[in-house]
């Protein structure tokens, strides 16, 4: 008996230190001529080594797995999470098959059997496997495994149903940290970023009973960078300071990625020049929030530092780059980044490197040769590509190559509501309203619904939200009242509604109203009507603003001596005494 068991151990041990798959395929051979492919810790040790990484050989695994007489929970279970880690669907959908085959057996189920399940169900997007799986954790009393229930949360949430994922939440029975975490990342996934800084808030004042950990704070940078809620972000930084959290590089990657996306360039730079280790994520933050900021200039040179501190840059870091020679219009510096990406680094242009090169000549008026480069690309151009193009014809009023790249999203059956808005735009700068009549017809036969334009503004920790003609905010008499006042303040010192900027066919005087209460506007108008004066104004906004917006925030910088930082879709425009960090060129 000694003798067995020093064999076994010996083979346990050696599996262990295998490199390759023929050494295994050799211990396996032993195993069988020793009549141990029936022990079941020798097969199990066996099978997890071969299915799980870095073998992760799932064919070799699953023949061992179908010569056993009676396989254990254990054995299901390795090969459950094998199949859980791997890419391929249809390989995925053998998880849950295997869980139907452990039921149908009478093989017993334990949390990790349903946890495994649940991470296949997940890869695969089978709602209704994973719901099976929730009906037997119920059965079975498993809700007090907090890493099952976070498991079953984060599944409801990336098959988009929130609710569910909060319900689980309310059901789990010990909420500790990691359970609270999750909730804020299902609220981040679902797009509900404010719930994710209400749970902050929840967990700082102790109602929770679990304090937030790094990985909170991970997870709320996020959220505040997302919702342009500078206060916030501060906030959160002062509770990593008090907690010590703010040494470690991810977090101060993520304070750089947190204060570049507020508009607060010189916050994130004293964040990068303070870390005593930069990595290439820490470069990338800096250069993509320079370009975001409009300090294309600054993003190359640093982009140059970087390579002389001997820091390889990543595909990230070109998009970066090339991301701020678009913006500001630095067309031969692009063109020679992009060139090196392949033959002095040896990456392989994505999607994203294009699309910024097409951004870049199609800013530049380089329409025609934007077009050809898509057109030479390896890989079949997606939608985001020629919507990047579309939204050049739109500033260069390109009306034919418009209506050539609408095909080509036809084609592609990518076609979204802002596609037609841009098109939209097109044809009203061009005065072909009939063809603006055609295209709003077809949106109302086919049900295309527009994303409404929102403004958002933090004041005290709280967010304001703006969306145009608004009248839901409790002040909004005194908001009309005090943009009423600020529009004939503008109106002596020459400003002038861009009437262009409106897209229905309608009378002068009708546009100019239309225009008067965007978002933006009002947003402004609060700011102004709230804080003292000097304070900077800072907006975010889920769209692209408008030109005549633009116009307006520059007057009002000049006129009200305020700073305004608006953050759209795509960049930052920092307003100050009548110029805007763009140069007008967006």
């Amino acid at each position: 008996m000694a003798s067995s068991q020093y064999q076994r151990q010996g083979l346990i041990s050696l599996m262990k230190s295998c490199t390759q798959k023929s050494q295994l395929h050799q211990i396996h051979a032993h195993v069988i001529r020793s009549l141990l492919h029936q022990d079941q810790d020798v097969v199990l040790r066996f099978l997890a080594r071969v299915a799980l990484p870095p073998f992760h050989d799932l064919v070799y695994a699953r023949r061992v797995f179908n010569n056993l007489w009676s396989p254990t929970t254990y054995q299901y279970n390795t090969m459950i999470r094998a199949y859980s880690m791997c890419g391929d669907d249809d390989l995925t959908k053998e998880g849950f098959l295997l869980y139907k085959k452990m039921k149908e057996d009478g093989v017993p189920l334990d949390p990790l059997t349903a946890s495994f399940t649940i991470k296949c169900c997940a890869k695969d997007a089978c709602f209704h496997g994973g719901v099976q799986v929730h009906g037997g954790i119920v059965t079975r009393g498993h809700q007090h495994d907090g890493l099952l229930m976070t498991t079953l949360m984060d599944f409801y949430s990336g098959c988009g149903r929130l609710d569910d994922a909060c319900m689980v939440f309310d059901e789990t029975t010990v909420k500790d940290t990691v359970a609270w975490n999750v909730l804020i990342s299902c609220y981040l996934r679902n797009g509900r970023t404010r719930d994710a800084l209400r749970v902050f808030d929840h967990m700082v004042a102790g109602s929770s009973g679990c304090e937030p950990d790094d990985v909170t704070c991970l997870h709320v940078l996020q959220a505040c960078a997302s919702l342009n809620a500078l206060e916030f972000g501060e906030r959160v930084h002062d509770y990593m300071k008090e907690r010590g959290y703010d040494d470690a590089i991810n977090l101060r990657n993520s304070l750089i990625t947190m204060y570049s996306r507020c508009g607060c360039m010189d916050k994130a730079y004293t964040i990068f020049q303070g870390m005593p280790v930069k990595n290439v994520v820490s470069w990338t933050a800096l250069i993509a929030g320079l370009a975001m900021n409009g300090n294309g200039v600054e993003a190359i040179d640093a982009f140059r530092q970087m390579l002389r501190a001997g820091v390889s840059p990543d595909a990230q870091t070109f998009t970066g780059v090339l991301s701020a020679c678009s913006h500001c219009g630095l067309v031969d510096e692009g063109l020679l980044v992009f060139e090196k990406i392949r033959k002095q680094f040896g990456i392989t242009p994505n999607i994203h490197h294009y699309g910024c090169m097409v951004d870049l000549m199609g800013r530049a008026g380089q329409l025609d040769r934007a077009y050809e480069l898509i057109l030479s690309m390896d890989s079949k151009p997606d939608s985001t590509i020629w919507r990047t193009l579309l939204g050049a014809c739109r500033i260069h009023r390109h009306v034919t190559l418009g209506e050539r790249v609408i095909n080509h999203l036809i084609e592609l059956k990518a076609q979204e509501a802002g596609d037609y808005v841009l098109l939209l735009n097109m044809y009203s700068s061009a005065g072909e309203w009939e063809k603006v009549t055609e295209v709003r017809k077809f949106m109302k036969e086919n049900g295309v619904q527009t994303t409404p334009g929102c403004t958002t503004m933090e004041l005290g920790g709280v967010l304001h939200e703006f969306t145009s003609d608004d009248t839901s905010h409790p002040r909004n008499s005194e908001i009309y009242g005090s943009l009423n006042e600020i529009g004939s303040q503008l109106r002596i010192a020459g400003y002038v509604p861009i009437i262009s900027s409106e897209l229905h066919n309608l009378t002068v005087e009708d546009k100019g109203y239309r225009l008067s209460y965007h978002g933006e506007k009002l947003a402004i108008a609060f700011g102004i009507l709230v804080t003292p004066p000097g304070t900077t104004l800072r907006l975010a906004n889920n769209l692209r603003i408008c030109v005549d917006c633009h116009e307006f925030a520059k007057f009002v910088s000049s006129v009200y001596d305020r700073m305004v930082i608006i953050r759209d879709r795509s960049r930052f425009h920092h307003v100050r005494r009548g110029h805007c960090s763009c140069n007008d060129y967006w």
